[in-house]
């Protein structure tokens, strides 16, 4: 009996590692045109609960611009993460879909993208622009 336990908690376990790791919510990296300073990244929403996450490298010093393209969908929210783990530029109360750090940090910037919780809820596709400069 405890046996049969254990089995079905390592199958639980293993069919949810298999789900996530098919999952389309996977970190995508924004890449540049040989010369531009930006670029667009696009995704999908469906709830609130749906974050999609992008990664860009910057040079130390540089500023790290991110606008929403376009609201077709609805609004979302941008958050950034410096590579040392931490917030990067300020929040202020509003849906936060633009965004700038000036005087950037060497390394990989984490945006996170997510609905806006102060508008209505939607779902469907988003763009936003990176610039780096």
């Amino acid at each position: 009996m405890i046996i049969n336990k254990i089995r079905l908690s390592f199958l639980a376990l293993v069919v949810i590692l298999a789900a996530s790791a098919a999952s389309p919510g996977q970190t995508k990296r924004v890449k540049f045109r040989r010369g531009d300073v930006s670029a667009e990244a696009a995704g999908m929403l469906s709830s609130y609960l749906t974050v999609r996450t992008y990664i860009v490298r910057v040079r130390e010093g540089q500023t790290l611009h991110l606008e929403q393209v376009g609201v077709d969908g609805g609004l979302i929210t941008i958050k950034v993460i410096d590579p040392n783990g931490d917030p990067a530029g300020d929040a202020d109360a509003s849906c936060n879909n633009r965004r700038e750090i000036s005087q950037t940090i060497r390394g990989d910037y984490v945006i996170e993208v997510s609905e806006c919780r102060k508008a209505d809820p939607w779902r469907g596709r988003f763009t936003f622009r990176v610039t780096v400069r």
